[in-house]
């Protein structure tokens, strides 16, 4: 694990994009990430039905879900607003 990029004990749903928003943090630069409720599911391999539910998985995820997303930070594939998109 790449001790330069931290991840605070943060995480909110978003409803919009229907998926858990949580932040990443490079060199003093926040970064925010996203999981899709569909990669929630397909990890947990149930139905992601309300916002306590994807929150619910996310924080038994959170390990494997911050791996991928260093590695991608990593990778820097960034969406076009800057933000690492877990789908």
């Amino acid at each position: 694990m790449n001790q330069s990029i931290l991840f605070p004990d943060m995480q909110s749903w978003d409803e919009a994009s229907q998926s858990v928003n949580f932040a990443a943090q490079q060199s003093g630069a926040l970064i925010e990430c996203y999981v899709t409720k569909q990669k929630l599911a397909k990890l947990s391999g149930s139905l992601i039905e309300t916002e306590q539910a994807a929150i619910k998985v996310f924080t038994d995820y959170r390990f494997d879900l911050e791996e991928i997303a260093e590695e991608l930070i990593e990778e820097e594939a960034f969406s076009d607003e800057g933000h690492i998109i877990i789908d």
